[in-house]
């Protein structure tokens, strides 16, 4: 052994002086220097909100309304009053399918609402018009949509229900 430098005599020994000599050269390129700290100090200072001035207006002179013309409506003109007669029965119908009371001339007097029965279709069944049933009936609530099952409708126009 002519050498200068000593060698260890066992295999480990050997690899871990050289993964001791070459540690620094692998680590040298992994860290780089380290950031600068940057340091600033903000002061705030409040702005006071402007106080606004304010814009001179002119009086605007008094508005003279003119004297309106009034103009009165047309007449009215009265309706028509509905056709009163005897009711005919023209037969049982979906919504009217019950049977009429009648009077002593034949005439029917009265009708019994049964399930299913609507007023519309008793008016049209008994040839009368919806107004002149109503007027007939005015038990008769919200034109006719709240009849209820026993409900004795009035079709005799010289009486009211």
């Amino acid at each position: 052994m002519n050498s200068a430098r000593p060698t260890p005599a066992h295999p480990a020994a050997r690899a871990a002086l050289a993964a001791l000599l070459l540690l620094p050269l692998a680590l040298a390129g992994c860290a780089g220097a380290p950031a600068p700290v940057v340091t600033a100090t903000v002061t705030v200072t409040p702005t006071p909100t402007p106080t606004p001035t304010p814009t001179p207006t002119s009086v605007p002179e008094a508005v003279v309304a003119p004297d309106p013309t009034i103009t009165p409506n047309a007449e009215a003109v009265p309706a028509e009053p509905l056709p009163e007669g005897p009711a005919v029965d023209l037969g049982a119908a979906v919504g009217a399918a019950g049977a009429p009371v009648t009077d002593g001339a034949g005439a029917p007097s009265s009708y019994s609402v049964l399930e299913g029965d609507d007023f519309f279709a008793i008016a049209q069944r008994f040839d009368l018009p919806v107004q002149q049933l109503l007027r007939m009936n005015p038990s008769v609530s919200g034109l006719g949509e709240d009849i209820y099952i026993r409900d004795v409708i009035n079709l005799d126009w010289t009486t009211t229900g």
